[in-house]
């Protein structure tokens, strides 16, 4: 872990909760730590050459841009896993593409722009990958999603929090103006880590700092953007057990018991999926802890205070890929 003492710690929090939009973020950043914006930035610098913190922008909802997206999970043969995973990885629209442990043992979402047919370009990913079989898993309802892991570490992993990021209003959005496709381009890039970002995300968008920071402010009220915030590797913060917990919960407990398991702090994701005949689970949680007992004993808390026993931790194993889906490029 690299990260260096209490101040490291106090920003990775605050960058990835609510990265502030204004024209001199990390002064906003900087006042908050009682420090100075160029320590500030030094030290997001350093974090980001030493991969704690992967990328810093903007957190897109595909389906509020006019996207559909799923998760898929795939059965591969073994031998096969890693040429697999480099045909799945080939499609601009996967976004994350992990080994589980779990004889669906390829997971990874696939999000398509207005005009594709997801489930067709599934089908063809599965043809191209030779995956033996192969399940979308769309959300039903969410219940919760944002991962803010907390760098500074000291509570009970299994400690509840009122963070959890309800789903946006469903209310009608109209289509996207040409301007705002642009703001979302250049919003969608690595934050240049320089005293006045926006300016040059900006000028590369072709409009003023102001218009960008408007369109972002709007984006994020609207629920197209979810926020603009750090995104981090979970393994060099500390957090090297990535747990995904499915649950088999009867459908009349779905929203009662999702509502629940989402006040857990180490759940960084929450939804209902639908079901296969192969496939019980209903209920997904993503579990982020420092240690695979950590995750042990946060699902076993959670099965214990909903009352679901019939649950299956599934480890990644390997990350094959974990980038950010680049919208309107391709």
């Amino acid at each position: 872990m690299s990260v260096a003492d209490a101040v490291d710690e106090k920003l990775l929090n605050l960058l990835q909760r609510q990265f502030p939009l204004e024209p001199r973020p990390f002064a906003v950043l900087a006042a908050a730590l009682s420090t100075t914006e160029e320590e500030v930035l030094a030290r997001v610098r350093r974090l980001k050459e030493q991969k704690v913190i992967r990328q810093v922008g903007a957190i897109f909802d595909s389906r509020r841009l006019g996207y559909q997206s799923c998760l898929v999970a795939a059965k591969v043969a073994p031998e096969r896993l890693e040429a697999a995973a480099a045909v799945i990885n080939g499609h601009p629209g996967v976004s994350h593409n992990y080994q589980r442990t779990h004889h669906f043992n390829l997971w990874f979402t696939l999000t398509v722009p207005p005009g594709r047919d997801l489930q067709a370009e599934a089908e063809r990913l599965q043809r191209e990958a030779g995956a033996e079989s192969l399940r979308l898993l769309p959300t039903v309802r969410l219940f919760k999603i944002g991962v803010m892991l907390d760098v500074s570490g000291g509570e009970d992993a299994a400690r509840r929090t009122d963070e959890s990021v309800p789903a946006p209003a469903e209310a009608p959005l109209a289509p996207l103006t040409a301007a705002e496709i642009a703001a979302v381009r250049a919003l969608q890039q690595d934050l240049p880590l320089e005293p006045f970002p926006f300016a040059t995300l900006a000028a590369g968008a072709g409009m003023s700092e102001a218009e960008l920071l408007q369109h972002a402010r709007r984006l994020l009220e609207e629920g197209r953007m979810r926020r603009f915030a750090a995104v981090l590797h979970h393994r060099r913060a500390g957090f090297v057990a990535n747990g995904m917990g499915v649950w088999n919960v009867p459908d009349e407990r779905a929203v009662a018991v999702g509502e629940q398991m989402a006040t857990f702090a180490a759940v960084s994701h929450c939804y209902q999926r639908p079901r296969y005949p192969d496939w019980p689970y209903n209920l997904f949680t993503m579990i982020h802890a420092r240690s695979t007992e950590e995750c042990e004993h946060v699902a076993a808390t959670i099965a214990a205070e909903t009352g679901i026993s019939d649950y299956a931790l599934l480890y990644s194993t390997r990350e094959f890929k974990k980038v950010r889906v680049r919208y309107f490029e391709w």
